[in-house]
């Protein structure tokens, strides 16, 4: 006996396609809808079971409804002049009123009832003018133009560049933060200086209190490079985001 037409509605219908390079995994996608008033009971086969990760492989399409299987080609060294062999198919029945285990319903289930379709699989490397297309694609765009129609699109967002004022307020703190840099550096100097001079005036009767006095200057000396380190890795961190802005 003849086995029965398939209900299900398959989406590419007779072949599916993957598209190179295969060194990652590659994803086709078939659409299976069921377009009667039954709900159906569906399983995806392949000729290469090793080869291919199905996602859903088998479950119940309720009626008026679709959905997608997602088909994941392994990673392989690709050879044009090989032909693919794989094939995929679909197998269906409708779905008993009163199920309750799936897989008992496809064990007790009489070969008239079934209904298949099959799909073969074909493989397609990208040509160089497409790899040339999607490599410009993916580059980071750096244009003026590009750059305001970024900013059109966006123009509320968590990025968007500061006004006027705003901008006017972070130049002067870093004009502020410049100047006391310049002026801890100069301190620190006519410290050294006259730290300088007064190690030469001591006699050698002073030696502990000019041990001291040099341990005090040292210590003076961190505080003041730790504090200029400070100012200056923050004028660093406000000149990159204003540089950003400025971007």
């Amino acid at each position: 006996m003849a086995r029965a037409e398939q209900v299900l509605v398959l989406e590419p219908q007779h072949e599916l396609k993957f598209r190179g390079p295969f060194t990652d995994v590659v994803t086709a996608t078939l659409k299976l809808t069921n377009p009667t008033d039954r709900n159906v009971c569906f399983k995806v086969k392949t000729t290469a079971p090793r080869r291919y990760c199905v996602r859903p492989n088998s479950g119940v399409i309720d009626a008026g409804s679709s959905i997608n299987v997602s088909v994941m080609l392994q990673p392989f060294d690709y050879d044009p002049n090989e032909k693919s062999k794989h094939k995929f198919m679909v197998q269906s029945l409708l779905a008993p009123f009163d199920m309750t285990d799936m897989e008992g319903v496809w064990k007790e289930a009489k070969p008239e009832e079934l209904m298949d379709s099959k799909l073969r699989c074909t493989f397609e490397m990208p040509l160089e003018n497409d790899k040339t297309h999607e490599s410009e694609s993916n580059k980071p765009v750096s244009s003026s133009a590009s750059v305001k129609t970024e900013h059109s699109v966006l123009p509320k967002s968590a990025s968007a560049s500061l006004d006027d004022g705003e901008v006017k307020k972070i130049m002067e703190e870093c004009k502020r933060l410049q100047m006391e840099v310049q002026r801890l550096r100069e301190e620190n100097i006519k410290i050294r200086e006259d730290d300088g001079l007064r190690k030469r005036k001591v006699t050698s009767a002073a030696a502990p209190h000019a041990a001291s006095s040099m341990t005090a200057s040292a210590m003076r000396d961190e505080g003041l490079s730790t504090r200029v380190l400070a100012l200056c890795v923050l004028f660093f961190v406000i000149g990159v985001i204003i540089g950003k802005l400025a971007l």
